[in-house]
């Protein structure tokens, strides 16, 4: 790495300029062209000497960074944006003959019943519409669809994109001004890890991929959509300055000179009957698709016909979705079964009559919490909509009452665990196993704990875990550290060498960074990113384990759900002796090194609220825990001081009523200097 104390400032300027470039050329041949030529270590190396040189001379870092994709700003709600042109809803269809009469009414209009319309086509993608404002080829604003006319200020989130340019590139030029339009995506590979990992979790899955990405760009924390796989395919304009676009295709081909992700599989279609075909070849390829689509949207090409039809108060008149057939069928519900999750949610699940949808045979749905079974009133014996979306578990939609004979079963959760028999408790609208020894838990703790997210114990996989348990030799998470080659080569599947290799990673598994040990231990509503937070505010285990729910709910982003699971989970007895015989067994905690310069601010909670002008919130953040102290997100008794910045919010208001001191964001600078 280039040495920044051995650059003049005008080498600096001169070498972020180079790396800049270089890494968004990376960046747009991994994530948009799907073509890279560096590998990932190369590219982290660049980007972390970009890291130093900015560290050097914050001054030189500019919006456009790819610095600046990482997110941290935490807001306190989202502002209006107006889009300049509104982002219409568009009419649909779901058939042929619909099709045929679109293009009936597009050229009576038109005047022109004897001339074929040329069109374009695309697949309708299912995901979280977004507006991205240029100026002068630097994103300045993003922006949800809203109600089409008023959406919200999303633009730290987007920013954080990989797919979304921070500069247009190319070599024909950019325009002064313009809104590109778009869908943030949740790819359906990353969805099914997801809902793979939030079962593990013991926390609800969401229904479907788009579900998810609204969740994910509408994070008050950015840091967080930072770590969502989100994709984002561009498909159209909003307003434009400064740039001529005649076509529709012309479109097409400046989103993908600038640098956007455009879908391959767009078409021109000269004529309606191509549109139609050409429907029928995405739908037939409708699962093989990277994300989640609903059907084809059909446009018309030329941008003076698209003038010349205008629009309707509620839709264009010069496009038309033309949807898929449904994901849905109907069956009958023989029986619930209630599955009980690693982290002791018990979830109902429907056993269904088989019946097939999109080629897929389903037997079984998930029927999610007994509120919802309540609220759709589902019972045993129904006929019953069953849907399912690519790789999405299949969810029982509604009963079909006027089926019923009457002879149909309420749906009743069970008072005890079905696996290990001990009492049911209920959070919320969940029911859960509290018994972390329940055999129908242990075996997803085991295999969580062996994960590579966890202590990555290499050959440790499910079904080893399970033959393990049948014979006895595991009874909870801690006996995994304390197996020898001796008690493996009496069973099957062991070898000499396997059941040594097996001994040799656990050992080498002993040594775990703390966030990793905390995310093994499978505490209900702790993934990975909680786990880091805990990691990076506890000194050790002992002091976690002492934790005080009040503590807890300070610390930023950890709310009152996960405080509480936290503080219950080292409450029971049992969890501590277990943390205990785990760390019994030699396990060595590698503990986050401190980067505190002093312990002045020892006891002192801040609250920011509005915007900083010469730090960023995670600076300002940093600054507090380098002295001792710690930032929260609510303003309460306990609050020491609130840090006020340009537009304060509500927080500002309640620190006046509570009589709390309040800072400008230069006394706060100074109490920092007087700190070290």
């Amino acid at each position: 790495m280039t040495s920044a104390n051995k650059l003049s400032k005008k080498e600096t300027v001169r070498k972020i300029e180079e790396l800049s470039r270089e890494l968004e050329r990376h960046n747009n041949l991994y994530y948009v062209k799907n073509n890279p030529e560096i590998s990932d270590s190369e590219f982290d190396s660049m980007l972390n000497e970009l890291k130093h040189l900015e560290a050097q001379y914050p001054e030189l870092i500019k919006p456009d960074s790819p610095t600046q994709r990482v997110g941290g700003t935490v807001a306190e709600g989202f502002k209006s944006i107006t889009h300049a042109v509104p982002m219409m809803s568009i009419d649909n269809i779901s058939d042929e003959e619909g099709a045929f009469e679109f293009n009936k009414r597009v050229k009576k209009i038109l005047g022109l019943d004897n001339d074929v319309i040329d069109y374009v086509a695309e697949p309708k993608f299912d995901g979280v519409s977004a507006s991205l404002t240029y100026e002068n080829g630097l994103f300045t604003r993003g922006a949800t669809r809203g109600n089409g006319t008023v959406g919200e200020d999303v633009t730290a989130n987007l920013r954080t994109i990989n797919t979304i340019p921070l500069r247009l590139g190319g070599d024909g030029g950019v325009p002064k001004l313009i809104e590109i339009r778009g869908e943030v995506l949740y790819p359906l590979e990353s969805f099914k890890k997801l809902n793979n990992e939030l079962a593990e979790q013991g926390e609800p899955l969401f229904a479907n991929p788009r579900n998810a990405a609204s969740g994910a760009i509408r994070q008050l924390d950015s840091a967080i959509t930072a770590t969502r796989p989100l994709d984002f395919y561009s498909w159209g304009i909003g307003a434009v300055k400064g740039y001529e676009i005649n076509t529709e295709w012309d479109i097409v081909e400046s989103l993908r000179t600038w640098g956007f992700k455009v879908e391959d599989r767009i078409m021109q279609c000269t004529g309606i009957e191509e549109a139609v075909s050409y429907q029928k070849e995405i739908e037939s390829v409708r699962d093989n698709l990277p994300y989640e689509a609903d059907g084809i949207v059909i446009k018309v090409n030329s941008k003076n016909y698209q003038r010349e039809l205008g629009a309707t108060a509620k839709h264009p008149r010069w496009n038309i979705a033309y949807k898929f057939k449904p994901r849905q069928a109907t069956t009958t519900i023989n029986d619930v079964t209630i599955q009980v999750g690693r982290v002791g949610l018990l979830t109902p699940v429907a056993e269904l009559e088989p019946v097939k949808i999109s080629g897929i045979t389903i037997r079984r749905a998930s029927l999610h919490t007994m509120d919802i079974i309540n609220e759709r009133d589902i019972r045993i014996g129904d006929t019953v909509l069953v849907q399912r979306a690519g790789d999405v578990i299949p969810e029982v939609v509604m009963p079909i009452k006027e089926k019923r004979s009457g002879e149909e079963k309420k749906i009743v959760m069970p008072d005890t665990c079905p696996s290990c028999g001990t009492p049911v408790e209920k959070e919320g609208s969940y029911f859960y196993c509290p018994n972390i020894a329940c055999t129908a838990q242990l075996k997803g703790r085991i295999t969580h704990l062996a994960s590579r997210r966890a202590f990555d114990i290499e050959g440790l996989g499910e079904k080893i875990v399970e033959q393990l348990m049948q014979v006895g030799l595991v009874k909870d998470m801690g006996d995994i550290f304390y197996l020898k080659k001796e008690d493996l080569l009496p069973l099957e599947r062991f070898a000499e060498k396997s059941a040594e290799n097996l001994e040799k990673e656990i050992e080498k598994a002993k040594s775990v960074t703390f966030e990793r040990f905390i995310n093994a231990l499978s505490i209900r509503h702790v993934g990975e990113r909680t786990a880091q937070i805990l990691a990076q505010n506890y000194h050790n285990i002992t002091v976690l384990m002492d934790a005080t729910r009040e503590e807890l709910i300070s610390i930023h982003t950890i709310g009152s759900e996960i405080a509480e699971s936290v503080a219950h989970f080292f409450e029971n007895e049992k969890n501590r002796e277990l943390t205990q015989k785990m760390l019994n067994s030699g396990i060595s905690i590698n503990y986050p090194e401190s980067t505190r310069e002093s312990d002045e601010l020892n006891g002192q909670a801040f609250v920011f609220t509005g915007g900083l002008e010469s730090l960023s919130r995670d600076e300002a953040a940093q600054l507090v825990e380098n002295h001792g102290g710690r930032t929260t997100s609510s303003v309460t008794k306990k609050t020491s001081y609130v840090v006020v910045g340009k537009d304060p919010g509500s927080k500002y208001e309640k620190a006046r009523s509570l009589g709390i001191e309040i800072l400008t964001e230069d006394e706060f600078k100074k109490l920092i200097e007087s700190s070290k």
